[in-house]
């Protein structure tokens, strides 16, 4: 007699319980083995970032006032260190919790065949070797510290006089504040935000070897994706990233406003092309399991439009035709699984091509464009917009 092992259960994965940085947070107590103490270590790494510039900036007099933009009007750094870092830092807890129980969820639904198990542990365990790398984190480091330090010198910091830095001729030269700034706490910024990057294309890595497996669909499932529409679900667990760079945007944006004279109206075409950028970024990957839905939704058309035709075939023959109408139709079963075949075509119709809904879509949309709507407010007043909030609801 043959016997069926039962589906091996996935080991533990998470995208963020490990690499070099978590193992130091971990001997610095900053974190537990389960990204415990995450006050303490948005506390502490923030105040590494910012505390030195606000004391070193008020020994030097550019506190408030001194020339050019001072550091407590420097409105792009305090939103990149004191909003944007902390919240990148909480995202670690909030993708902890919810990654690794959408992979457990492809086993203990059966998504992932008995057969395709050894490949999805495989595909797993080389996600966890990536994750701890400790060369793909010196190689981050590396880059921080060259490519990221020159795009930030040339590219991002203000060409005027500021706090942190004072042009001279066609140099500029860091005020000690600058040096702080330039050599820690950018680095500190940038490298926690590519180490996020590079989380994402290791879970993408992931999803992809995933897709390649034989999955085991439902074309009725009333996720109307399969039984996998948790995944893109689950994507909401990246919103804090998403947030974070929505938060970059307006800092940037609000500098250009306020100490250059800019518009807030030129700037919809960036404010678009980021939104969508970074939604398409968190939601584009999972269009790889477009094909295994569109081969499980051709199927099971097939298949239900062959079992309607026949069950309303006989349907007619026996309550429609004349020479059927013998039995009393009041009671019978007929009539309610003739609905229910119905509804089951309608969910194999409806069934999406990609994993993930609308509503996904809005949620994300929404913690990017959640920090950019104060900027609204250097175009039309308060009492403006919520006199016409007012027009719209009533």
């Amino acid at each position: 007699m043959t016997t069926h092992t039962p589906p091996q259960e996935p080991s533990d994965f998470s995208l963020v319980l490990g690499g070099p940085l978590f193992q130091m947070c971990r001997r610095a107590r900053l974190s537990g083995p389960a990204l415990e103490l995450v006050q303490r270590r948005v506390l502490v790494i923030t105040l590494v970032a910012w505390l030195p510039l606000a004391v070193l900036s008020a020994i030097e007099g550019h506190w408030y006032g001194g020339e050019g933009l001072s550091f407590l009007r420097d409105i792009e750094s305090h939103v990149r260190l004191l909003v944007a870092l902390p919240v990148l830092i909480y995202a670690e807890l909030l993708v902890h919790r919810r990654i690794g129980p959408a992979l457990k969820r492809l086993v203990e639904r059966r998504v992932i065949t008995a057969e395709d198990i050894p490949a999805f542990h495989a595909a797993v365990a080389g996600a966890k070797r990536a994750r701890n790398s400790l060369w793909l984190e010196l190689a981050l480091l590396l880059f921080v510290y060259t490519v990221g330090h020159w795009v930030w010198q040339n590219e991002v910091a203000l060409g005027a006089a500021t706090w942190y830095a004072v042009p001279e001729g066609t140099s500029v030269h860091l005020t000690p504040a600058g040096y702080w700034y330039g050599f820690v706490s950018i680095p500190i910024f940038q490298f926690i935000l590519f180490r996020w990057y590079l989380r994402l294309v290791i879970w993408f890595w992931l999803l992809w070897r995933i897709s390649r497996l034989n999955l085991h669909l439902v074309p009725t499932h009333p996720d109307r994706a399969g039984g996998i529409g948790f995944v893109g679900g689950d994507s909401y667990a990246f919103a804090p990233i998403l947030f974070a760079q929505g938060a970059l945007t307006a800092g940037l944006i609000a500098s250009r406003i306020f100490y250059q004279g800019q518009n807030l109206l030129p700037f919809k075409v960036t404010i678009l092309a980021v939104a969508s950028f970074f939604i398409l970024v968190i939601l584009g990957p999972l269009t790889m399991f477009t094909p295994h839905l569109f081969r499980t939704k051709r199927a099971g058309l097939s298949a239900y439009g062959t079992l309607a035709t026949v069950y309303v075939d006989d349907f007619d023959q026996k309550w429609i035709r004349e020479d059927a109408k013998r039995e009393e139709i009041l009671g019978t079963a007929d009539i309610q699984s003739l609905a229910d075949l119905g509804n089951s075509y309608a969910v194999v119709r409806e069934m999406r091509l990609v994993p993930f809904a609308l509503s996904d879509v809005a949620l994300l949309a929404g913690a990017v464009a959640l920090p950019l709507l104060p900027l609204v407010l250097t175009i039309m007043p308060l009492d403006e917009l919520v006199a016409r909030l007012i027009k719209i609801v009533f």
